[in-house]
């Protein structure tokens, strides 16, 4: 049994005024002294006894009644599994906690591990409760438990703060399907967070909370912050050996409450310092600062641009790489040399390869006559422009060099006889020659090429040059047409054989058939192509936080392995070797061999400190159809009365301290002769 108003159980002391009233009234007869005590009548001892049990029955009734009125008055409820919960309210609730970048700012983070605690310190034995650790999605999820000391434990463990960005919605959808499955009524979601404004411009118009989910909002965010971030900076990703002086320019923003109009920074190159310029912002929220530096030697190099001058260090730094390559060796046999430029086949090709202080390219041009396995072997990529009457060895030394991994262009011209090309190169050429095609005094133009390839995806533009001469193609099955002339015929064809890759032009490279060489395009398509030949294809080595990626995306490496950011080994869950970006720096790889190195940067709009209040995020999530939140009192009453109304215990004591009266009124009155 317990009692409801279990503050009236105080009124039991009452039920020792009868005894202590009759202690003081209880007299000890007096001594008297008779002459004789012939004349008196003696009493009779059972009287006497009726008369003291009569007295005790009394005392009796009356505490009794005492003891009955109090127990009314404080409610009685016997069933006593149904009554613990009174006081109790039972509750589902979600404290959603952000482990955003932002929460690093400071010691807001700690505040919302103690706002944490504080929530869990108001539940009561018999609630259940959920916590969901969230940046962009959810980092930590515990499901809903009755054990609150298991999820004090796990805040207490989080040492702190992520650098994901604030999304509040993916993750308020997620608390409100774990609130689903709860099992009481009266359900909430805790949102502790510092309020981005960052994290509102997501927000979805049409999702609500489930109806009945209560909202609370708790901001710990700093009300004054100071932070410059850098929000972009472009670097070259790869370079070519002897390039010239390259330029890094870096944008630096002030994102708090608070202005900062000074600060300094600094370019690091392989971890060392090779430049600093202080930042004036004077009455600008941005400046664009730019570094010139060289990258001379071979190989990767890792740089680091970084900020000072805020209290938030966090994302002052931003990391990228360049790969620096060797240059090309391009080797051209000019098929119709000419001490005339006019008549060279190969002047605008070499104009195109070797012209500027700065080429990427070193360009070694040979007569046909001269073309052995040896010179193939010294090359980076084989031009053979207009090149026909090979004999079976050159012709064979050249399939062999593509099926090592050699790379051959190939721009058949007049001297080409297509039966004995196609005899000779039938095992790697892209396509079949038919026969040339000259359109007199018409021509063509290029109507069609594909976008996305490596090649074209930098000319994305108008193909304005004209073609009255072109040979007749019949691309081989396992070859790609790149571009098309506008009668459909290919212009334009690669294949992969081997190891290497071979691409045929349909024309030539001189001005014999074509006015390409007098393009705008002609030069940037000439070291596109070569270098698409012999360059792999540009694998990402920028990421940012939260992107999930691939050490091996060409799926081809057959032993990695690699370090974080903080330079723990990484374990691999996937044959993948896909991994996901959590803090900023280096990710190191080690794949078959070869060092590669990963930049992870932070994500610059979660720098940004603007707040928005709790009320804005609150009106967005709130159903409508949400009743208000009754308090915890109301509740209680309410429950009371529907438990107490079927058993009324106190008024079955009312009826009994009523008899017991009406007993004690009779037996007062009631005198033993």
């Amino acid at each position: 049994m317990v009692f409801l108003t279990p503050l009236f159980l105080v009124g039991l002391l009452a039920a020792l005024i009868p005894i202590a009233i009759h202690l003081i009234r209880r007299e000890k007869p007096p001594k008297i002294m008779f002459s004789t005590i012939r004349f008196l009548k003696k009493t009779s001892k059972k009287l006497v006894l009726f008369q003291q049990l009569q007295q005790i029955l009394l005392l009796l009734l009356r505490s009794a009644v005492i003891v009955l009125l109090v127990m009314a008055f404080a409610r009685p409820l016997i069933n006593q599994s149904v009554a613990r919960l009174l006081d109790a309210d039972p509750q589902s609730a979600v404290i959603m906690l952000d482990l955003s970048m932002s929460m690093q700012y400071g010691e807001i983070f700690d505040q919302a591990k103690q706002e944490a605690i504080g929530i869990l310190n108001s539940l009561t034995a018999g609630d259940e409760v959920a916590l969901l650790g969230f940046s962009d999605s959810a980092q930590l999820v515990r499901e809903l438990t009755t054990d609150l000391d298991s999820i004090r434990s796990t805040i207490d463990e989080i040492p702190e703060a992520g650098f994901g960005a604030t999304r509040y919605m993916p993750n308020l959808r997620l608390a409100d399907q774990i609130l689903e499955g709860s099992r009481f009524e009266n359900r909430a979601v805790y949102l502790i967070s510092d309020f981005q404004d960052v994290a509102m411009q997501s927000s979805e118009d049409t999702w609500k909370l489930a109806p009945g989910v209560a909202f609370t909002g708790i901001d710990v965010g700093a009300e004054e912050s100071s932070n410059l971030v850098l929000t972009d900076v472009r670097s070259p990703e790869r370079l070519l050996e002897e390039a010239a002086e390259q330029q890094i320019l870096a944008r630096v923003r002030t994102t708090g409450t608070l202005y900062l109009a000074e600060g300094e920074m600094s370019l690091s190159i392989n971890g060392e310092m090779v430049d600093r310029q202080p930042i004036t912002l004077s009455d600008r929220s941005e400046e664009v600062i730019t570094f010139s530096t060289m990258f001379e030697s071979e190989g990767t190099h890792i740089g680091e641009v970084r900020v000072s001058g805020d209290n938030f260090a966090v994302d002052n730094s931003f990391f990228f790489s360049v790969e620096v390559l060797p240059k090309i060796r391009v080797l051209v046999i000019n098929g119709e040399s000419s001490d005339n430029w006019f008549d060279d086949e190969g002047h605008w090709f070499s104009l195109a390869v070797s012209s500027g202080e700065e080429s990427p390219f070193e360009l070694e041009i040979i007569e046909p006559g001269d073309l052995s396995a040896s010179a193939l072997r010294q090359s980076d990529v084989t031009v053979l422009l207009n090149v026909g009457g090979l004999s079976t060895s050159q012709a064979a030394a050249v399939t062999n060099y593509v099926d090592s991994g050699g790379a051959l262009l190939i721009a058949p011209g007049d001297r080409v006889e297509p039966e004995l090309f196609n005899q000779q190169f039938e095992s790697i050429a892209p396509a079949v020659l038919q026969s040339q095609e000259s359109d007199g005094d018409d021509y063509l133009v290029i109507a069609d090429f594909d976008r996305r390839h490596p090649i074209l995806r930098p000319l994305d533009s108008e193909w304005s040059a004209r073609f009255e001469g072109r040979w007749r193609l019949v691309p081989n099955q396992e070859a790609d047409v790149l571009m098309q002339f506008d009668n459909t015929e290919p212009a334009l064809v690669e294949r992969n054989v081997g190891a290497g890759k071979v691409i045929l032009f349909a024309s030539t490279m001189d001005l014999e058939w074509n006015n390409l060489a007098l393009q705008g395009l002609f030069l940037p398509f000439v070291h596109e192509t070569l270098r698409h030949l012999v360059e792999p294809e540009t694998d990402q080595r920028s990421y940012q936080i939260g992107d999930n990626f691939s050490l091996d995306p060409s799926g081809e490496a057959t032993t990695i392995s690699a370090q974080d950011t903080n330079g723990n080994a990484i374990e691999f869950s996937n044959d993948g070797y896909v991994i996901q970006a959590a803090s900023p720096g280096f990710i190191s790889a080690n794949i078959d061999g070869e060092a590669v190195h990963f930049a992870i940067n932070i994500l610059p709009e979660e720098a940004n400190f603007a707040r928005t209040s709790v009320e804005n995020l609150y009106d967005a999530i709130i159903n409508p159809d949400t009743n208000p939140v009754r308090s915890r009192e109301v509740q209680t009453a309410q429950l009371i009365e529907e438990l107490e109304r079927p058993q009324r215990i106190w008024w079955w004591i009312l009826s009994l301290v009523m008899l017991l009266i009406i007993a004690e009124s009779l037996i007062a009155n009631r005198t033993y002769r």
